[in-house]
């Protein structure tokens, strides 16, 4: 069971995932949500797009406004909601503080990052030698830990999980020093 939740956080927790495209990222952080959630913990989820994309889709209502010239457009249903706002720097990646920002933070217990290496926040590396990449790990010390199933090809590493290790990682997210 959680516990007490207070009305607003000193600090909300933030872990971020960062890792080569096609390493297991989003497949690893599906699974760590579902447990978290299962554990009675609210998560909230940022992840840095490195391609254009669009919850709307052209003809629709919201999408003609939008292009119109709307710089929001929130979408409202009975399930859920989202603000889309346009991004007024074309071509200039988010800041991740910023985006941070927009989370209902009295709302959650904590919000996992997939992406943003480049930021400066804690970070948890999921390496696969199989890409042949080099890890991220030797030249940022945000890095935290290593999720793997591969020996961690340079020594010193940050601590290292295995990729079925759910409840360490769980537990190691949790404790660790914000």
């Amino acid at each position: 069971m959680a516990p007490p939740r207070s009305s607003a956080p000193a600090q909300l927790p933030v872990v971020g995932f960062v890792a080569p495209s096609g390493s297991g990222k989003t497949t690893l952080l599906r699974r760590l949500v579902a447990a978290l959630h299962a554990r009675g913990q609210r998560v909230g989820y940022l992840k840095h797009a490195h391609h254009r994309f669009d919850l709307d889709r052209p003809g629709k209502d919201s999408y003609e406004l939008r292009a119109a010239g709307a710089a929001q457009t929130l979408l409202a249903s009975r399930e859920r909601w989202a603000l889309q706002v346009e991004n007024t720097q074309k071509g200039t990646d988010p800041d991740l503080e910023s985006m941070l920002a927009r989370f209902e933070r009295e709302r959650l217990d904590l919000v996992l990052v997939e992406g943003f290496k480049h930021a400066h926040y804690r970070k948890i590396e999921v390496y696969r030698a199989a890409l042949g990449q080099p890890p991220l790990y030797p030249n940022d010390p945000e890095i935290i830990a290593l999720v793997t199933d591969d020996p961690p090809p340079v020594m010193p590493h940050p601590p290292v999980f295995s990729l079925a290790d759910l409840d360490g990682l769980m537990e190691f997210i949790t404790r660790c020093p914000r």
